[in-house]
């Protein structure tokens, strides 16, 4: 059968534009034994994204030019030959941007959707709420009372970090970049966030929110708002390098202060870490995250946008703030 695909036409410099995405009409394979045919349900775009498109050498491999791009999917099985996966099982797996697509049984993983939506899957219970899960709970090891101050709080893994900080009894401090992100996050239970956009002077803002300093910074930006807080630091501090976002579409290496010093002082930890170090205890993860999200005590945030040709337009909006919560595109 014919099926729509988005592909990888050509690698940004700097950020990326719709003149990256080129739509093409692809042929799906016949079923081996072992596979199934999916119909995609929810697609989701995220940052890490940006630097698949590079060619630079990183943790993954680069996406093709001319192939499809893929990343986290829920889909549907629709055909298969596979004693393990049922027609009209839910799944979650690393597709390609296909309307519909043929993949190993073994590489997907049943959605229990009778325990939440679908496209939580690939969010709150899924990569971002893992990437939280371990970064702040392995990483950071917050203690009751300690101050967490976490950047992009309202992206699809601080809103989760924010909360989880909450659980284990902290202080909790944010950054985003709207209003509306801001009054977000204070409902949510945090308890002070900042509009770095609107805030003249990022560094005393910091510091006003966290007046016992800074034991447990979670980063998923790094820039400015990074080096305010190197200078909150307390003692044995522990920082989770999560993400660089403000830096994703750089085209030259920007410099700033260099904070070897400041984490040296405070004998602070800092520990960039990809979620899939975590591969052999994702179970783990995804039954607390469960626990916490029945028990009331986890909210899942989403930013959903409609229609498989969206997907690109979805992606680009990552970059311009556009998304509260987890980005994800409903495609069936």
């Amino acid at each position: 059968m014919k099926t729509q695909a988005i592909l990888l036409a050509s690698r940004p410099q700097g950020e990326p534009t719709a003149e990256q995405f080129q739509f093409e009409t692809r042929e799906t394979p016949a079923l081996a034994a072992g596979q199934v045919l999916l119909k995609t349900r929810y697609v989701s775009v995220d940052p890490y994204m940006r630097g698949r498109m590079s060619a630079a050498k990183s943790y993954v491999a680069p996406f093709e030019v001319g192939q499809p791009i893929a990343g986290g999917v829920v889909a549907e099985v629709v055909e298969s030959q596979s004693d393990d996966l049922a027609v009209g099982t839910t799944v979650v797996g690393n597709l390609p941007w296909q309307e519909f697509s043929v993949a190993d049984a073994k590489t997907l993983n049943p959605v229990p959707v009778d325990k939440a939506p679908a496209s939580y899957f690939l969010g709150l219970l899924g990569m971002p709420g893992l990437t939280a899960y371990f970064g702040l709970l392995d990483i950071c090891q917050p203690k009751v009372g300690q101050t967490v101050v976490v950047s992009g709080a309202a992206g699809a893994v601080g809103l989760i970090v924010g909360q989880l900080a909450k659980i284990q009894g902290c202080r909790v401090v944010g950054t985003a970049g709207s209003d509306e992100k801001v009054a977000h996050l204070k409902a949510l239970g945090f308890d002070e966030a900042i509009n770095y956009k609107t805030t003249p002077d990022i560094a005393k803002a910091l510091a006003a929110a966290a007046p016992n300093g800074v034991d447990c910074y979670f980063d998923n930006v790094g820039g400015a708002i990074t080096d305010a807080v190197y200078d909150l630091l307390n003692k044995h501090a522990r920082i989770a390098l999560c993400g660089q976002i403000s830096t994703y579409n750089a085209t030259e290496t920007p410099t700033g202060p260099r904070p070897e010093g400041k984490l040296l002082k405070t004998s602070t930890k800092l520990q960039g870490f990809i979620v899939s170090d975590y591969y052999s205890r994702w179970p783990e993860g995804v039954a607390k995250l469960t626990e916490w999200y029945a028990a009331g005590q986890l909210k899942g945030e989403e930013t959903v946008t409609e229609g498989f040709d969206q997907i690109p337009a979805a992606f680009l909006g990552l970059f311009k703030g556009e998304n509260t919560g987890k980005a994800v595109v409903k495609v069936a």
